[in-house]
């Protein structure tokens, strides 16, 4: 009986769901975006992860730049944030 695991166990060991785990990983990043930075709700837009690369829609050139400048600081809260790599890199959309 001793055999038995539980979803969560499944879900985190099962190499088949490796690509499910991943793209859940993704997701997070998206939907928690605003609630690790609420103070850009109206300045970036996270479009999609990809590849550890995390993408925003900026409204204008400026806030790239600003962003562009405080990368590695967003990059490392939003890792400190899940307890481990989720992103490597912000790419920026206009």
């Amino acid at each position: 009986m001793s055999d038995f695991k539980s979803i969560g166990e499944l879900f985190d060991s099962e190499p088949g769901l490796k690509k499910t785990r991943k793209l859940l990983e993704e997701g997070e990043v998206l939907y928690y975006f605003y609630i690790i930075f609420p103070q850009f709700i109206n300045i970036a837009e996270p479009v999609k992860v990809e590849k550890k690369n995390l993408y925003l829609r900026v409204e204008n050139a400026a806030w790239r730049s600003e962003l562009k400048f405080r990368e590695d600081e967003l990059i490392k809260t939003i890792n400190d944030y899940f307890s481990g790599e989720r992103i490597k890199h912000l790419k920026f959309i206009i």
